[in-house]
């Protein structure tokens, strides 16, 4: 391990500092809060604006909608289930939760505990938003599956990454501990963590200094405020709901660097259980999608494993990262989605310049004359179709939401800041079956944005059967 000394931290700091400022100036973010422990020291760096409409400063202890980092909270829960021996990774999950369906009869029986937190699962429910609140909003959403939701793949087949997997396990949780989630995680995780500042409601929010998410204006640049603060309640476990800060999230990464012991010296989870989230469930084999442990992913950044997960919420993202042979914990939150870049730079710089981590290439060349006909057509996932064709010898996306109702449209175009639709994107082959978008450069994939890159699988019959973006799968239809 290198260690990095008390003065080579404080570097660190001053140049996140100086960073964000010059990020956030160019690119129209509001406000930035980004924090790092190693090794015993612990920095945090705030600034700019929580929210434009009110001019409240992002201070070092600002709340934030913890996005979808919230899901290796939950499969912390389950684990935690897994050492009481209420729960059962290799367990079908309606053994448990027998009023588990999908539209597909006797699909969700072959889905076991394991499936709904390392995402093979199967589920196709990326888009599926029940507008529920309150005591019953898990088991509303479970309930609407069975009338809504099919399947893409068998489970175990494949790798797509699962909002419902992730709140089919929080209703799970429920069932088996006789708690609501929102209760569960603050009693099972929060508190013996030691996160003092976190809450899963916007009325608790609302009693401490908490980020609103923007939206640039596509005429203006400009950031707005969100008109949606987070997402209903039945998408709590997958990272609708829950709200907390960057020390909040340090103390939570150094627990999984621990062992499973918080920072207090409460055990958390079992050594066992932590070192299980830690390794490989599921690899696609593929650079574009990151190996999957439970709930983490795992990034390789050359020789050394970064264990993150980011978190998109209403105009905002989040990211926490857990670097375990060198005792490091990132975490970071900016108000509009494109902060993610800034992220990705602070990530591989501390990963570079101060751990001395050698991050190769993702990518080094593109091969020329890819055949690109075995992935022309049209592929679908839940409310999601994308048609391809070949234009100019490069492949062209254009992405349609088709909404199931007037519900899931409003709630999915308040979360996307007002537009569902994109114009047509081109990607140039990389090689057989992976694509760059076009008129990137290679070296802006070696980091955290290599989900940019699209990927193809399962080439049948000279027709690939899926289609990998952002981590997601869709099915040719």
């Amino acid at each position: 391990m290198l260690c990095m000394d008390n003065n080579a931290l404080r570097t660190v700091e001053a140049q996140i500092r100086e960073q964000a400022a010059a990020y956030c100036e160019s690119d129209n973010v509001p406000g930035f809060v980004a924090g790092v422990h190693h090794a015993g020291e612990q920095i945090v760096v705030a600034h700019g604006t929580a929210n434009v409409a009110t001019g409240a400063p992002m201070l070092e202890d600002t709340g934030f909608l913890f996005g979808s980092v919230t899901k290796v909270l939950t499969t912390t829960l389950v684990l935690r289930q897994v050492d009481r021996g209420l729960l059962d990774l290799g367990t079908p999950v309606v053994k448990y939760l027998p009023e588990f369906a999908l539209m597909a009869p006797g699909a969700a029986d072959k889905i076991q505990v394991r499936h709904l937190i390392s995402h093979t699962n199967g589920i196709d429910a990326d888009l599926f938003f029940p507008d529920a609140k309150g005591r019953d909003a898990l088991k509303t959403y479970v309930n609407g599956l069975a009338s809504s939701c099919g399947t893409l793949f068998e489970p175990g087949e494949q790798l797509s990454y699962s909002n419902g997997g992730m709140i089919v396990a929080g209703r799970l949780l429920e069932v088996v501990t006789g708690t609501p989630f929102p209760d569960l995680l603050e009693r099972e995780v929060y508190a013996p963590v030691g996160m003092k500042d976190s809450s899963t409601s916007a009325e608790q929010a609302i009693l401490r200094g908490t980020a609103v998410g923007h939206f640039l204006d596509p005429e203006t640049m400009e950031a707005k405020p969100t008109g949606m603060f987070m997402l209903p309640d039945t998408w709590g476990p997958a990272g609708g709901t829950p709200i907390g800060t960057v020390a909040d999230l340090l103390a939570f990464g150094r627990t999984h660097l621990a062992g499973g012991v918080s920072p207090s010296g409460t055990r958390v989870l079992s050594a066992e259980s932590t070192a299980l989230m830690q390794q490989v469930s599921h690899d696609m084999a593929t650079p574009n999608v990151p190996p999957m442990g439970l709930g983490w992913v795992r990034y390789p950044f050359g020789d050394t494993t970064v264990l993150a997960m980011s978190g998109a919420s209403p105009g905002g993202v989040s990211i926490l990262c857990v670097v375990p042979e060198h005792d490091l914990v990132f975490t970071a939150f900016g108000n509009t989605p494109g902060a993610i870049m800034l992220q990705d730079q602070i990530l591989q710089r501390v990963l570079s310049e101060h751990l001395g981590v050698q991050i190769p290439a993702l990518v080094t060349e593109a091969e020329q004359d890819v055949d690109l006909t075995p992935y022309v057509g049209t592929y679908r996932s839940d409310q999601l179709r994308i048609d391809v064709s070949i234009v100019n010898g490069q492949l062209e996306e254009r992405t349609t939401y088709e909404p199931a109702d007037e519900s899931q449209e409003r709630i999915f175009t308040e979360f996307a800041g007002g537009t569902t639709s994109a114009p047509p994107q081109r990607y140039a082959p990389i090689r057989p079956g992976l694509f760059a978008p076009a008129g990137y450069p290679l070296e802006t994939f070696n980091g955290y944005l290599r989900l940019l890159l699209v990927s193809y699988h399962d080439v049948r019959d000279g027709q690939a059967r899926f289609r990998n973006g952002g981590g997601r799968l869709t099915r040719r239809a």
